[in-house]
C-alpha cells in the first residue's frame, strides 16, 4: 500500500521509499524516512494534495510524491 492509498484519519509507518535522486531526497528532507509514523489528516476533493502530520509538523504531499512512499 502506498501513501495516496491511506484513508484520511489512518496512521501509517513507512515502509520504504521508492523515487530516485532528488526526489527521493526531497522526500526524505521533508522528515518522511523509513520506521517513521504518519497520520493522514485530509485529502483534497479531487485526491491532490493529500495533508499528513509527520515528526509533528502538518504537510501537504502531492499525489504523485505520495505514491512513491510504501506505507503498512
Amino acid at each position: 500500500m502506498t501513501l495516496k492509498e491511506a484513508k484520511t484519519g489512518q496512521t501509517v509507518t513507512v515502509k520504504k521509499l521508492n523515487g530516485e535522486g532528488a526526489v527521493k531526497r526531497r522526500i526524505m528532507d521533508m522528515g518522511i524516512t523509513k520506521g517513521v509514523e504518519i497520520y493522514v489528516r485530509k485529502v483534497a476533493p479531487l485526491g491532490d494534495p493529500v495533508e499528513i502530520t509527520v515528526r509533528g509538523y502538518e504537510l501537504s504531499v502531492r499525489k504523485a510524491d505520495a505514491e512513491m512512499v510504501e506505507v503498512q
